[in-house]
């Protein structure tokens, strides 16, 4: 598991931030009982026992970050915020100079706006918090068997595709730095 979460954070940023939130729920689910988290997750995984004994000591990571941030119940690790803040700053810049960006931005703002007015004064964050929450949504949804509302559904397709290309900018920056050093 921590092999997957290394993978999505080298590839795809916006899957690292999804996938550390299934993780950091998953860690919640079990009470941040270790050891139920090894007999009922961590054991079916088809990997050798040294990388299994790795993987708990994964969780036990997540888990005491939690704990030490206050966290337990609610909220995300200090990591994947700033993974967060870093596409939201980025959303912010390109927006401004790239309108190609700028177009799917446009499509995406009608279904941000309405998630807005649907937090009832609750601060939602912004626009990047916001798509990345809804697509975990229904993701969650998904897992649980719920059905999806075609709004939302809607409102995830234009959230993807402000995403993906929030996410390319990310990476073709991130290999810019690799290559200047």
């Amino acid at each position: 598991m921590k092999k997957i979460a290394l993978n999505k954070l080298e590839k795809n940023i916006a899957e690292y931030i999804l996938y550390m939130y299934q993780m950091e729920d998953l860690i919640r689910a079990y009470d941040f009982n270790l050891e139920e988290i090894r007999q009922f997750v961590v054991s079916h995984y088809p990997i050798a026992e040294s990388e299994k004994q790795e993987t708990l000591s994964w969780f036990a990571e997540i888990a005491h970050e939690l704990k030490s941030s206050g966290i337990e119940k609610r909220g995300h690790l200090v990591r994947v915020q700033t993974h967060m803040d870093t596409l939201a700053k980025i959303h912010w810049e390109i927006l401004k100079t790239d309108k190609n960006y700028f177009e799917l931005f446009q499509k995406a703002k009608p279904h941000l706006l309405q998630l807005v007015l649907e937090a009832k004064g609750e601060n939602p964050g912004n626009e990047i918090r916001i798509c990345l929450h809804s697509i975990y949504g229904q993701l969650l949804a998904r897992l649980q068997g719920r059905e999806i509302p075609a709004d939302i559904l809607e409102a995830n397709e234009r959230f993807g595709d402000l995403i993906s290309y929030l996410v390319f900018v990310f990476h073709q920056r991130e290999r810019e730095k690799i290559e200047k050093n």
